[in-house]
C-alpha cells in the first residue's frame, strides 16, 4: 500500500526553511544600510549582553561551527566592530569584545532588526507569536544534543 502524498506545506522542515528564508529577506530589507548579516547581528547582540566571550562559546551560542563563526567574527573585526585578543588563560583561544563602534552600530540597528523579527511573525496574533516562540524553543531544546549545548542563547 502506497503512502499518501506528503504535501510540502505539511512538512515541518520545509516550513522552518521557508520561515527562515522569509526572515532573512525581511532582515536584509530592514537592515541593509548597516551591512550586517543576521549571524553577525546575533554575535554583536551576544557580545553586548556578555561583555566578552571566546569564539568557541560564541559558536555554541549561535549553534554554528567554529569555522563559520570565526569567519563572521573576523569580518566584524575588520570593520572595527569587534576586538579579538588571545586569551591569557588559554593561548589557543580568542576572546572577543564589542568595540565602541560595534556597540554604536548595534544600538543604531536595533529598531530595524526588531522590526524584521516582528514582521516575520506579523500574520500571528501576539498570543500566537508567544506560542510559536515557546514551541520553537521546545523543538530546539529537544534536539540540543545536535549542537552540544542544551541552553538557548
Amino acid at each position: 500500500m502506497a503512502a499518501r502524498p506528503w504535501a510540502l506545506d505539511e512538512r515541518p522542515g520545509f516550513l522552518a526553511r521557508r520561515m527562515h528564508q522569509i526572515h532573512v529577506s525581511l532582515f536584509a530589507e530592514r537592515c541593509a544600510a548597516f551591512g550586517v548579516t543576521p549571524l553577525q547581528y546575533s554575535l554583536l547582540s551576544l557580545l553586548r549582553d556578555r561583555q566578552e566571550a571566546d569564539q568557541t562559546t560564541l559558536a555554541q551560542a549561535v549553534a554554528l561551527d567554529r569555522t563559520t563563526t570565526t569567519g563572521a567574527l573576523k569580518r566584524l573585526e575588520a570593520r572595527g566592530l569587534v576586538s579579538r585578543t588571545t586569551s591569557s588563560v588559554d593561548r589557543r583561544a580568542q576572546v572577543c569584545r564589542l568595540t565602541a563602534q560595534g556597540a554604536a552600530l548595534h544600538a543604531a540597528m536595533e529598531s530595524a532588526a526588531r522590526s524584521a523579527h516582528a514582521l516575520t511573525v506579523a500574520a500571528l496574533s501576539p498570543a500566537e507569536q508567544e506560542q510559536l516562540t515557546r514551541l520553537l524553543r521546545r523543538v530546539i531544546e529537544g534536539h540540543a544534543h545536535r549542537r552540544g549545548d542544551a541552553a538557548i542563547a
